[in-house]
């Protein structure tokens, strides 16, 4: 992290359903029959989509409902409050880096925005925003952002996600710098920015962020930075698939929510591994191989090559050895490997570079 000028600190919440599994521990999740426990990590990651790692992450199960229909516990909400306080304890060691504390709409918070404003501001803030918050002066938030014309526009391909075809997308951005009311009495100041589409596909449902941050963001610019760097909250998304489906770890069967804990927090590593296998086998293909993987896991991936491993093996040649073990077919039109054949390949890469020595010794 010390050596990016900007890291981004990803965070959201995910369930994890053991229903039907006799784990001591677990509590209700959205459905009261339903078993499990939450997970809310935070995710750093660089603008370009480099995941850095995994800087905390709160597990905890909900306790059953009293007679009243009321759970005794702490509020949920507070997760967000204590998931700001470690990045902002950071930032003073990272005066080269700018940290940015991004969430979604459930960390539109006016609890966390004053935590923020008490401790100095020491992290930035891009949070989406969930409430049309009235002004001191009168109006609602977002009509006061859209009320003047657009200081621009910004264009991107939108990812295939969830049935949902891939597509380009255009938005028409506004910003406004106000004032929001509090209970405090400190001045509360923040940047509300609105990113609409225009020209939307038919049957196609427009594309509108609405964001909040502690920045001013005084120029286009820094508003297409923004909303750029807003982009980047689909990599937790992604974290929380590969632990899921890839790492399946609702499949355990553990006996207490502690070692189901645990075991979460050795998984998490491997998740991260696999992502930024992911990503710099796309952004720097030409890395030496040898960097990441060793070189029985190396000649393990070469042996459905007749020449074996060239003198120095790239990271995108081998990734894609690796996932073609997990089902990659490397067609012309298959693009990069994605998660799930990495991460079956590397289970079978890793059997056969412990097989390959023994296998040898009994040849000769």
């Amino acid at each position: 992290m010390q050596a990016q000028p900007v890291v981004l600190c990803l965070q959201d919440t995910t369930e994890l359903n053991f229903n039907g599994q006799e784990i001591d521990g677990l509590g209700p999740l959205t459905y009261e029959a339903q078993r499990g426990m939450y997970l809310h990590p935070t995710y750093a990651v660089i603008p370009e989509r480099e995941a850095l790692g995994v800087l905390d992450a709160w597990m905890w199960a909900r306790s059953r409902k009293d007679a009243a229909g009321k759970r005794n516990d702490l509020k949920e909400s507070l997760r967000w409050i204590e998931g700001y306080d470690p990045v902002a304890e950071m930032a003073p060691d990272f005066p080269a880096t700018r940290l940015v504390y991004l969430a979604d709409r459930e960390a539109d918070l006016m609890p966390l925005m004053l935590r923020a404003l008490q401790l100095g501001e020491p992290a930035d803030r891009l949070i989406r925003a969930a409430h049309n918050r009235c002004l001191p002066n009168g109006g609602k938030l977002w009509d006061h952002t859209v009320a003047g014309e657009p200081i621009g526009q910004i264009e991107f391909a939108m990812a295939a996600r969830h049935g949902v075809k891939a597509r380009p997308v255009r938005q028409q951005l506004w910003r406004q710098r106000v004032t929001l009311s509090n209970d405090a009495g400190a001045p509360l100041m923040v940047t509300c920015i609105v990113a609409r589409e225009v020209d939307a596909p038919a049957g196609s449902k427009p594309v509108e962020w609405r964001l909040l941050t502690n920045r001013c963001a005084d120029t286009c610019a820094e508003v297409v930075e923004l909303i750029d760097w807003y982009r980047a909250r689909w990599e937790i998304e992604m974290l929380f698939d590969i632990l899921k489906n890839a790492c399946r770890i609702e499949s355990l069967q553990l006996e207490h929510i502690g070692k189901l804990e645990r075991a979460i927090a050795m998984y998490l590593v491997v998740v991260w591994r696999i992502a930024h296998l992911m990503r710099l086998g796309r952004t720097c293909p030409d890395l030496d191989a040898s960097r990441f993987f060793d070189w029985a896991e190396i000649r393990a991936a070469y042996m459905r090559s007749k020449g074996g491993p060239p003198a120095m093996p790239t990271l995108n040649e081998v990734l894609r050895l690796i996932a073609g073990f997990g089902g990659f077919l490397a067609r012309k039109g298959d693009g990069e490997p994605g998660v799930q054949t990495i991460w079956k390949g590397l289970r079978k890469i890793r059997i056969a570079a412990e097989a390959l020595p023994a296998a040898a010794a009994s040849w000769r």
